[in-house]
């Protein structure tokens, strides 16, 4: 099939050619768009890439019933409702290393600015001065740099501080002990970091755990005289919180590349703060990065459309490249294991728990959204729900969904049990394995060892273990016109109850089912399409 893209900012044709190259793909470019005349253009479109100026709003998405992706060429998704694309099941995604080491630049330079007072000394020859007195400054040699927030421009960062011969500190809860030993960072507290560092610098996103997250109190914390930037996020440092410590001398100085408000209003009080740059938002505005960010969202965009590759997107599992081709068959078995433990229970889902175990890292996301897909789309209808938006739905109608990694088994097989529970206390568990590493099975259902394919029409039949049942279930069949690919039978113990997987080659009638299940010694059937 042709894709359609509509490139709804200006970028440069050669950081489309992935796109432009492939004749898979027609690109539509249309730059300075907004509200209906948006919203229609985005309308059959396959995919969407913005930079900063267009906002894609919830009304931008109103005729979007064909949309996979969006992708912005940066870093920032600020200009893209990403809860209103995710409730539609379209994956946003973004270009997060492209502009790395210009943000990275741009923070140092900041640094630097600030230490030597160029902007003001600038200024002051400008103006015909020549005051030398003014403009002393300190070196970075010997000073201590905290970061907060090391990850990829953070990291950056510190690399280049350490080349000037500088101590630096981390403050990151997600950066582990051997990454930060990786990147030569001692790892401290927020308070630690506030009283040592005689340079801060902020390379955070903007969460509702980071908003204000340097305010007066941490302000108050610094050393006297200590410089801070923030070329990151407008929110995470307090604007009025920094004025008053710049005006009072408590600060030694400051630079900012963000702000809460952009572009920042032309009477805003941060124009006139003492020992402050400012820049306007020129983290990303060089030459090579425009082109990185722009290639990078174009690959990424290609390959979400072309192989179901979200390594890129913000709001869905991040799982790409070669471990989504990896993947693919363990995600397919947790998405047909979901449907399977639906028509099992057969009454609302209150609850549905993943259990993954196996030599991948950091999967029960992945498959948790795969299998409340594969357990919701019978509800939901196949075009509401996907893997972008499945832990979303569930969330939303009030599903607990629990993901539990379990220890490595012996064996090389990869292990999947996924159970959906009702409010009524009933529960459906079905579990699979990727036997020899690709050859997806299902290898239980509720307390049943058996081996049996994830795949086509299943008819599970719960008897008595007695004889003749698996024969007038067959002869039934046979007699309704029904073939048979598969039979599979195990029990508990003799003379119990026995469950039984019965692959046919297509769907059967309700009449069917119900003549089934009318046979002697037969206590239940399920039909199952997979």
């Amino acid at each position: 099939m042709t894709f359609q893209v509509l490139v709804a900012d200006s970028i440069a044709p050669s950081g489309l050619a992935p796109l432009t190259a492939d004749p898979r793909f027609e690109v539509i470019v249309r730059p300075g768009l907004a509200g209906e005349e948006l919203a229609r253009a985005i309308e059959g479109m396959h995919a969407v890439i913005v930079r900063s100026a267009t906002h894609i709003t919830r009304h931008a998405l109103k005729y979007a019933s064909s949309l996979v992706v969006i992708g912005r060429a940066g870093v920032g998704v600020d200009n893209i409702d990403v809860a209103a694309a995710t409730e539609r099941g379209v994956a946003v995604l973004n270009a997060p290393s492209g502009n790395t080491i210009s943000a990275a630049e741009l923070a140092f330079s900041l640094m630097l600015s600030l230490a030597r007072k160029i902007p003001a000394a600038d200024r002051s020859m400008h103006h015909g001065g020549w005051d030398k007195k003014s403009f002393t400054g300190i070196e970075l040699l010997g000073k201590t740099l905290g970061l907060i927030g090391a990850g990829r421009i953070g990291g950056e960062v510190g690399r280049r501080a350490r080349v000037f011969g500088m101590r630096v500190l981390a403050y990151d809860p997600y950066l582990s002990t051997r990454r930060a030993e990786e990147l030569e960072l001692e790892l401290v507290e927020l308070d630690e970091l506030l009283a040592q560092a005689d340079i801060i610098s902020v390379h955070t996103p903007l969460t509702e755990v980071t908003t204000g997250l340097i305010g007066a109190a941490q302000l108050a914390r610094m050393k006297p005289g200590a410089l801070l930037v923030n070329a990151a996020r407008g929110g995470v440092v307090d604007e009025e919180a920094l004025i008053q410590a710049l005006e009072s001398g408590r600060l030694g100085g400051a630079g900012l590349d963000v702000y809460e408000e952009e572009p920042l209003p032309a009477e805003h009080p941060l124009r006139w703060a003492p020992n402050l740059i400012l820049t306007p938002h020129l983290g990303a505005s060089t030459r090579e990065a425009q082109q990185n960010v722009a290639v990078e969202i174009a690959h990424a965009v290609r390959d979400a459309l072309l192989e179901g590759d979200f390594s890129h997107a913000v709001n869905a599992p991040a799982i790409g490249g070669e471990e989504m081709r990896r993947l693919r068959p363990l995600l397919e078995l947790a998405e047909r294991l979901g449907a399977m433990a639906a028509a099992l229970l057969g009454e609302a889902i209150a609850g549905i728990s993943v259990r993954y175990a196996g030599p991948g890292e950091n999967l029960t996301r992945a498959l948790a959204a795969a299998a409340v897909t594969g357990a919701l789309r019978p509800v939901l209808g196949g075009g509401s729900i996907n893997r972008v938006n499945a832990l979303h739905i569930a969330e939303a109608r009030g599903i607990a969904v629990e993901r539990v990694d379990l220890t490595a088994r012996a064996s090389d097989e990869e292990f999947l049990d996924v159970r959906l529970g009702s409010a009524g206390g009933r529960e459906a568990r079905v579990a699979g394995a990727l036997v020899a590493g690709r050859h997806p099975r299902i290898v239980r259902i509720d307390r049943y060892r058996l081996v049996v394919r994830p795949e086509g029409v299943l008819l599970i039949v719960r008897n008595r273990d007695v004889p003749g049942v698996i024969g007038r279930v067959g002869s039934a069949l046979g007699a309704a016109g029904v073939n048979i690919a598969e039979y599979h039978q195990a029990r508990l113990q003799q003379g119990g109850e026995a469950l039984a997987a019965i692959s046919v080659d297509g769907r059967v009638g309700d009449d069917i089912v119900a003549g089934l299940q009318a046979l002697e010694d037969v206590l239940s059937v399920t039909q199952v399409v997979l």
